[in-house]
């Protein structure tokens, strides 16, 4: 009689072993895109340019300007040209304040001295208020202050960069 060797492969074994191997390929071919997709736009450096010019000082006064001034905004592999708007003024200390007008409530855009408020930023769709600093009235739809723009100030004009969320009144 003939012995069967123990370390030969049959016919079903090598292939399950070959159709286990190819398609474990083809899913890790079929995922690594997917993969890249997801993981590329998380390892992209920020920009170097992180602030914009808008303005010069001196031109900065104490009544709140709006100021519009465009960046370059990429989302994902999509890049465009985003235009954005603050309002620059000096504050009671001779401090720029920059703020951003979106409201903190909804995300509708505040005016200086709207409606029948003077001295006050006021956003129209729910009856937003904030003081001349950008803090929310009490007892009026804002749960937080205007978010400020960071800024840089280089050879007497006005760079202003990302705007932050400031503590909540």
């Amino acid at each position: 009689m003939s012995e069967k060797k123990n370390n030969q492969v049959s016919r079903r074994q090598f292939l399950n072993y070959t159709l286990t191997g190819v398609g474990g390929f083809m899913g890790a071919a079929m995922v690594a895109p997917m993969v890249g997709m997801a993981v590329d736009p998380l390892l992209q450096a920020e920009g170097s340019s992180d602030f914009i010019y808008v303005m010069d000082v001196d031109e900065i006064t104490k009544t709140p300007q709006r100021k519009s001034f465009t960046i370059e905004q990429q989302d994902g592999w999509y890049e465009s040209d985003v235009e954005k708007t603050a309002w620059i003024y000096r504050d009671d200390n001779d401090e720029i304040l920059a703020l951003s007008p979106i409201c903190t409530h909804l995300g509708c855009v505040v005016s200086w001295e709207g409606g029948d408020h003077d001295n006050e930023f006021f956003c129209p769709c729910h009856n937003g208020r904030y003081d001349s600093n950008g803090v929310n009235i009490a007892n009026t739809p804002p749960t937080a202050p205007l978010p400020a723009y960071n800024y840089r100030v280089e050879e007497g004009k006005l760079y202003l960069g990302k705007a932050e969320p400031r503590g909540g009144a």
